[in-house]
């Protein structure tokens, strides 16, 4: 059982090594519980191979892992009960109706129904929740792309999971199913208090989503810290723009606040349109794999300090 801000995942030092190769290198991060987590990073950084050692899927090399108290190395059927999992795609399952299936998986959760949580979700209100009442009858190789990743979805959180692993959680969906998706993320951390850990391509919904955001690149995690933070005090530079006299103009600087004062006193009201961009989430992201692709790692972690401190 966890409580309101109890630590959920407590990672440090984890290691993975295969043959001579060293995947990952002293990786070290924890997750609350309630908190919405994002790992980043290019393809080859090692978050597969992070995610899978957390669910109890790939043995580690070196360090020390505790999810929901227990080491997922040792976890036992109780403990997987507490986990769910959306993968990128299913495979199987064709055949089968979209409602008989979720109250077949559904089933063998109950018997690791507590007083605290009820398992399984009722499959009605899951139906419901994940927008797939009206296909709750068909065969779900009759599914659209969308309507498949919903039922995905549904499937990892058919046991009321306490800490819920999604991969490309989004992949197909069109904008609204996506919007549904997000506000389907926040009632679960806001409403059942869930952990979740996200790996996306997706800047964009990362930023939406995120409570904190790990940047892991080489098999090091670079960057640790809110979107806000990381964007303000890693990239630190805004852009400025504006027009005076039918003239557009644009000024990077990181005194954003004070230049914008001077423009003012010295152009007044002959200033317009102006704008204040700050570095967004996708360009931290790429300065900071950039940083670490050229070695300039300790320069990062020196920054990365100020940003957790």
């Amino acid at each position: 059982m966890t409580t309101r801000g109890q630590t959920v995942l407590d990672v440090e030092g984890l290691r993975m090594r295969y043959g001579v190769n060293d995947v990952l290198h002293d990786v070290t991060f924890h997750a609350r519980q309630g908190e919405v987590l994002t790992l980043l990073g290019p393809n080859g950084a090692g978050k597969t191979t992070t995610i899978e050692i957390l669910e109890g899927f790939r043995m580690r090399s070196a360090g020390r892992v505790d999810v929901l108290g227990a080491d997922p190395a040792h976890g036992d059927e109780q403990w997987r009960a507490r986990l769910g999992v959306v993968l990128q795609s299913w495979r199987d399952h064709s055949k089968w109706r979209v409602r008989e299936l979720l109250v077949h998986l559904g089933a063998y959760f109950t018997p690791y129904s507590t007083e605290r949580i009820r398992r399984p979700w009722d499959a009605d209100e899951l139906l419901d929740t994940v927008g797939l009442t009206e296909h709750a009858d068909k065969r779900i190789r009759m599914l659209s792309g969308g309507q498949r990743r919903r039922l995905d979805v549904a499937i990892g959180i058919v046991g009321c999971p306490e800490l819920l692993f999604l991969d490309e959680p989004t992949a197909g969906m069109d904008p609204e199913a996506r919007r549904e998706f997000h506000d389907l993320i926040h009632r679960l951390t806001d409403s059942f208090e869930t952990t979740i850990l996200l790996t996306t391509h997706d800047l964009d919904e990362a930023e939406k989503l995120s409570d904190r955001i790990l940047i892991l690149a080489g098999g090091r995690i670079i960057a640790d810290g809110s979107a806000d933070e990381l964007s303000r005090r890693i990239a630190g530079e805004a852009e400025v723009r504006w027009t005076r006299d039918g003239q557009r103009f644009v000024h990077t600087t990181t005194e954003s606040t004070k230049f914008v004062y001077e423009l003012f006193q010295q152009y007044g009201e002959a200033i317009d349109e102006l704008e204040v961009r700050r570095a967004s989430l996708e360009d931290t992201y790429m300065t900071l794999v950039r940083q670490a692709e050229s070695g300039r790692t300790k320069v990062t972690a020196r920054t990365l300090e100020e940003v957790t401190r």
